[in-house]
Parts: structure tokens; sequence; C-alpha cells
């Protein structure tokens, strides 16, 4: 068995195990013993979970001196510029904190996008776009935090990759073993563009509740 399964994890899923009684949980995803996520996503997000059976590993991608990259793609209130984004890559402050700086773009909506379930709040009369952020650190609603302090409330949120893993091929609900030896090789890559797929060939199945 490989050491990794790699979900992508529907809106109002809660990334723990345990029994909610309000959301749904990774348990009703993933019915596989022994795995849990190596570091979370909030339940009003979408996109890559990673999860291991192995401890030492679940402690080096979420150990933040490791800096391991992890992507997204946000859709934001308003029409930021590229000088809009400067405080984003500079590192913004978030009043107890401020953040590393990060890599931003501007960006069309994805190709691979699905629609969202229940869609999003968007304001007619206020345009939206999507970016692209990159960091190397992962607090809580740190991305929002971020997005909010430029200037630009975020009204979708999806992970897509986390280190050398994407969501490339998942269907959303769904999830994939992968290969966890990768990790030595692409451990400073940011695999939003132009990085190798580190799926493995296994597919796994939603779990029917």
């Amino acid at each position: 068995m490989s050491a990794l399964i790699l979900l992508n994890k529907p809106y109002g899923v809660i990334c723990q195990f345990s029994p909610s009684g309000k959301h749904p949980t990774l348990k009703d995803y993933v019915d596989v013993p022994g795995f849990y996520p190596a570091g979370r996503l909030d339940t009003d997000s979408e996109g890559l979970v990673v999860l291991t059976a192995d401890g030492g590993l679940q402690h080096t991608i979420t150990d933040p001196r490791h800096k391991l990259a992890k992507t997204y793609f946000v859709q934001v209130e308003g029409l930021p510029d590229d000088a809009a984004l400067a405080p984003l890559r500079a590192g913004i402050a978030l009043g107890d904190y401020r953040a590393r700086p990060a890599e931003a773009l501007l960006t069309a909506p994805p190709d691979w996008l699905w629609p969202r379930v229940p869609p999003i709040r968007a304001r007619q009369a206020i345009p939206t776009a999507w970016l692209q952020l990159t960091l190397r650190e992962g607090r809580n609603r740190q991305v929002r935090r971020m997005t909010a302090a430029a200037g630009f409330p975020t009204l979708r949120l999806i992970r897509y990759s986390v280190g050398p893993w994407t969501l490339a091929g998942i269907e959303p609900g769904t999830w994939q073993y992968a290969d966890s030896s990768i990790l030595r090789y692409t451990k400073d890559s940011s695999p939003a563009s132009g990085h190798r797929h580190a799926h493995g060939r296994h597919s796994g199945k939603r779990r029917t509740t």
C-alpha cells in the first residue's frame, strides 16, 4: 500500500474522522483505517487533503520548518491589479502576525473547475477575480485573512497542491493513493505549473452513506 492518500475534499466537509453531527466528515469519503490528515482544510474550503499512516511523514508535511509549498486558487471579490497583489508578495500584516511572502498571480478561472454546491454568494454589482497563491506556511484561515487584508475578500478557496502532490485527475469527493517517495526529490517545487504528477494508479471510491 502507498503511504499517502490524496482526497479532493468537497465544500462543507469537516477535516476530521470523528462524527460532527452537522456536517459530513472524512470518514464519509475515506474508509481506510489508520490514515489521518497531514494538515487540515477549513470546512468552507475545497480541494486537496493529504492523508498518511506514517507519523514521521505527517510531521514532515506539516512542520513549517520544511516550508512545503501549498498552492491555492482563490476567487475574490473585486478586481485586483498587479500592484494590489504587492502586499501579498511582500508579506502582509494580519494584526497578530505578518505572513511570509507569498507567490501571488492573477489568473483565469481554472479549466478543471467544478461547480460548487452550494454556489457562492456573489453580489451582482461587484465583479470577481481569480488568484493563484502559493504559501510556505499554513495558519488558521490564513489565505482568507490575507486576501481580506489586501482588500479583496475570499469567495471561494480551493487548495490545488501540497508539495509535489496535486488535485490533477481527482474528482470532488474521491481519492487516490500516491507515492510519498517523490517528496525528497521535489520538496522545493511549486507544482501548480510545470510539475509532474505524483498520483498512484489506484483510484479510491467514495464511501456511500
